[in-house]
């Protein structure tokens, strides 16, 4: 049996939050990649909710670069966001995904406005 992409990626993820979780003092900083678009939220798995989601779907600003830049402009949002209601330090969930390219810039983006993983 050939293994799918989405299957693999599946088993990763799997494999990720098994360790990764996230509380209501450190939620989890969840990516989520399309082949257009990016979105990341902050999760707290213990109550079960999303604090705060961010996308690049609604933001025009998002759209002026390539889709490095729109991570990276999602990336600056969210820590904006999380700041704004008193979040600095979070659990960074890939979510199955290679930690190169939209992912990593996203990452560094959130790092460089104050969020601390």
């Amino acid at each position: 049996m050939a293994i799918t992409k989405s299957y693999r990626r599946s088993r990763i993820k799997k494999r990720i939050r098994k360790i990764v979780s996230g509380t209501a003092a450190k939620p989890r900083l969840s990516v989520f990649r399309s082949n257009k678009e990016i979105y990341a939220q902050l999760v707290d798995d213990l109550s079960g909710e999303t604090i705060l989601s961010v996308s690049s779907l609604k933001a025009k600003e998002a759209h002026e670069g390539n889709k490095t830049d729109q991570a990276k402009f999602v990336g600056n949002k969210v820590a904006e966001l999380a700041k704004g209601k008193g979040i600095e330090d979070v659990v960074f969930d890939r979510n199955g995904y290679l930690y190169h390219g939209r992912v990593k810039s996203l990452a560094e983006a959130a790092r460089e406005g104050g969020l601390k993983f």
